[in-house]
């Protein structure tokens, strides 16, 4: 009951992990399963419909369900930590973000045995993703599922933009904070503006398909680029909403294990701004092919070139901190030295496809899937793992076995290059994306056999941390406060794991790098801003999950026209927050006698 009805930012990160993990290894699975079906030519593993389900749910699960809640589980964990806050901005808000994440994720996968996944693809373009082409419930399902998992993300983004924003401690300005809690900052920001983009092409798409309505339906007036357009104005800045707290973890490992501050930081602070701005203005680089026009082709293709410059910024800026540093290869540090040459991969690689004439070779081979898994999965899952490796002592108190975490690390990048290095050439070749089998004699056989080894050598690589997760929980809970010894900010300040409230006194912060200036001058911990003080509280509370429950019925409801369903749906969630209007729930303290023995029961 605890841990479905906590509003602590700590435990929610926890589950966001574990939510974000589940769907991780679902879609894992679904990714394995796509390259059995492609390992020989004329394979008939699985159906052509099935394929198309997979490919679909493979890359919704990953996106949506995986990648980003567990960016969202290392935002929760740290960086309120990070900024010296007791918690986020609104704790009740943060936990339904949470549950109705998890609510829309639940319901997506629920296709799977309600007779047929989506299987439009993850993008879902119409006019294959209405009723004239998909007229199961499987592309309901997408949209569905979507719009309750997205109204968590847009919650849990304002969420973490006003407690950046209102809740650092005295002394941090926004030139001090990490680089982890700028880019989760900048991040939220473009989940704040993104999302709602989806939102509202999710809207429309459900008209069509439930109401008859003729947003997307050509043969009724409709347009079929029109989606193209809402999709991507939410598609690329998506892209940035994964990659910059990935940034922002690389920055963190690189710095602590080169035992120096980050080199460049206020270029650094730039950069990721500016990726941040210039991630809107790219988003028809995806639509080279639709017959846009010159001028628009070669707008959108220069904007998407300038990207390359402030992430090359970064690029050099994490050298420089490695340049002249006494390293440490660690496991997290193993995860972030090899993000950097594959990240730089998957950036030449996009600057190639920014090149509108040639993207209209490149389009829909499997040039474009090997670039963006070399965005994804080489610059994003290695940063989730680097993170995960780094700040696991401060989350749950043990520290992983770096043995394992290094197996982990070599299984997991070997068979990464492996899978997607080969897919370039195969790509360059003309194999079409998106295809379920291909003819003998084509020179795809040997490349697509080696792709399928390398996917089970990162599946290795996923077990491998499992197995250290499993092993590490069996191990007593002994990490120390600054875990690594060369902690640079302040979540290293206080106990692994935090205690309920965080800080018993908000610190005083006088420096980027607030905790390791307090060490250079030989104190142990931080120097407290306030006197020693009762503490306040949020309250836990079931409403957030009882809410996410009636949106899920609601869903449901509607999506097979039983109307009493989807209103009864909606009463529930209407009601929780008519119940949360009206009583008001002024949490409690702690008092400073109490303050010794309230550890985080996690």
């Amino acid at each position: 009951m605890d841990w479905l009805t906590t509003v602590d930012h700590k435990k929610i990160g926890i589950l966001y992990l574990i939510a974000g993990g589940f769907f991780f290894l679902v879609g894992g699975l679904e990714a394995i399963l796509i390259r059995i079906q492609l390992w020989q030519p004329q394979n008939d593993f699985v159906s052509a419909e099935t394929f198309n389900q997979l490919l679909t749910m493979h890359g919704t699960t990953m996106i949506f369900l995986a990648a980003m809640p567990m960016l969202f589980a290392l935002m929760n964990a740290v960086v309120p930590l990070q900024i010296g806050a007791r918690d986020v901005a609104f704790p009740f808000v943060n936990a339904l973000g949470f549950w109705t994440f998890f609510a829309g994720g639940v319901l997506l996968n629920v296709s799977w045995f309600a007779g047929g996944a989506p299987d439009a693809g993850w993008t879902s373009y119409v006019p294959l993703a209405t009723t004239t082409y998909s007229s199961g419930h499987g592309v309901d399902y997408y949209v569905i599922g979507l719009q309750i998992a997205g109204i968590g993300t847009l919650i849990g983004g304002i969420n973490f933009l006003v407690t950046i924003i209102n809740m650092r401690a005295p002394g941090m300005s926004f030139m001090r904070m990490p680089m982890f809690t700028w880019t989760a900052f900048i991040t939220s920001a473009l989940i704040l503006f993104a999302f709602p983009a989806l939102t509202v092409g999710l809207v429309a798409l459900m008209f069509d398909r439930l109401f008859s309505g003729n947003f997307f339906e050509v043969n009724n007036g409709g347009n079929a680029v029109l989606w193209e357009h809402i999709f991507w104005i939410f598609g690329h800045p998506e892209v940035y909403i994964l990659i910059l707290p990935a940034f922002g973890v690389i920055s963190e490992v690189i710095s602590t294990f080169s035992r120096k501050r980050l080199f460049g930081y206020s270029s650094m602070v730039f950069a990721t701004v500016l990726i941040g701005f210039l991630g809107f203005m790219v988003w028809a680089h995806h639509m080279f092919t639709t017959g846009l026009g010159p001028v628009a082709n070669a707008l959108f293709s220069i904007a998407t070139m300038l990207i390359a410059v402030p992430t090359g910024i970064k690029i050099f800026n994490w050298l420089f901190t490695m340049w002249g540093g006494s390293i440490r290869f660690t496991a997290a540090n193993l995860f972030a030295i090899g993000f950097v040459p594959t990240f730089v991969m998957g950036g030449v690689t996009g600057v190639m496809l920014a090149a509108a004439p040639a993207d209209y070779q490149y389009h829909d081979t499997y040039f474009v899937v090997a670039h963006f898994h070399y965005v994804i999965v080489g610059g994003l899952i290695f940063g989730i793992f680097s993170g995960l490796h780094y700040w696991w002592p401060k989350m749950f108190g043990r520290m992983l076995n770096e043995p394992l975490g290094k197996l982990t690390f070599w299984t997991f990048f070997t068979g990464f290059h492996l899978t997607f290095f080969l897919q370039h050439f195969l790509g360059l070749m003309g194999m079409p994306r998106r295809v379920w089998t291909y003819l003998d004699g084509m020179g795809f056989n040997n490349l697509n056999m080696i792709s399928t080894v390398g996917a089970m050598l990162m599946g290795f690589g996923t077990i491998f941390f499992l197995i250290n997760v499993v092993v590490t929980a069996m191990k007593p809970r002994n990490a120390l406060g600054d875990a690594w010894e060369d902690g640079r900010t302040l979540e290293w300040s206080i106990p692994s794991p935090p205690p309920e409230y965080n800080f018993a006194q908000t610190p005083l912060v006088r420096s980027y790098d607030p905790f390791w200036k307090e060490k250079m001058e030989g104190k142990k911990g931080m120097t407290p801003a306030e006197p020693l003080g009762s503490i306040h509280m949020p309250s836990p509370s079931i409403l957030p999950l009882v809410m996410s429950v009636g949106l899920f019925i609601a869903g449901l409801g509607f999506m097979y026209h039983i109307t009493i369903v989807g209103i009864a749906g909606l009463a529930i969630t209407f009601g929780c927050m008519f119940l949360r209007s009206v009583f008001d729930d002024h949490g409690f303290h702690i008092e400073p006698e109490e303050l010794q023995d309230k550890g985080v029961k996690a």
